[in-house]
């Protein structure tokens, strides 16, 4: 029997990863007992899609908070209310500070869209376009205090192709983000990923 477990997604934005995980979860792709949705952005798109998903959706304001410590301990109470034991960033543009890194340590995911260490940061998409390489992609890794330099689960390529426009790489590498953060996720929710240092063993 599969083990069942509570999840969270923190997400700030459009949330197309955060789409295409509850899909995954609605088609019985991934099992999963409880989710919900965590965002710092009161506007943001991604609380619209968990209304349509009926997902419950929690907004915390950061502008309540003093600091970025005092806003996680917030989300860390919030998550321990909801027992939730696995945290997923889908486009969560906050970085996470030690307290909260600690609490869920190797215990959380986070998607980029290139190949790191390649092109880190928040443009990660436009800088490789711009540079000029010939090969770009996707990666799954653990979050840790180094802003994506978490241990490496998996990566997918994407070719840049001639003449390809910049909007064209970004619809590519979100459709691949969107078949490779659900498989991913499957393994580490049925414990087929191990972690030692910086070395992810994936079975």
């Amino acid at each position: 029997m599969k083990t069942k477990t509570n999840l969270a997604i923190l997400a700030s934005g459009n949330g197309s990863n955060f789409e295409a995980i509850i899909k995954a979860v609605k088609k019985g792709f991934l099992n999963l007992d409880y989710c919900i949705l965590v965002t710092d952005k009161r506007n943001s798109f991604v609380r619209e899609r968990a209304k349509k998903h009926q997902i419950k959706d929690i907004f915390v304001d950061p502008k309540k908070f003093k600091s970025k410590k005092d806003f996680d301990k917030k989300l860390i109470q919030i998550l321990n209310k909801e027992k939730i034991k696995i945290v997923v960033l889908a486009g969560y543009m906050r970085i996470l500070s030690p307290l909260f890194l600690n609490r869920f340590k190797n215990k959380i995911l986070n998607i980029h869209p290139s190949l790191l260490p390649s092109f880190a940061g928040k443009n990660a998409i436009e800088d490789a376009y711009n540079y000029g390489v010939k090969v770009t992609g996707v990666t799954v890794h653990f979050v840790t205090q180094k802003v994506d330099q978490g241990p490496i689960i998996a990566q997918k390529t994407v070719f840049i192709k001639s003449n390809m426009e910049l909007k064209e790489l970004e619809k590519e590498i979100h459709k691949t983000e969107h078949k490779l953060y659900p498989k991913l996720l499957k393994k580490f929710l049925e414990n087929k990923i191990e972690v030692k240092g910086r070395h992810v063993k994936v079975t």
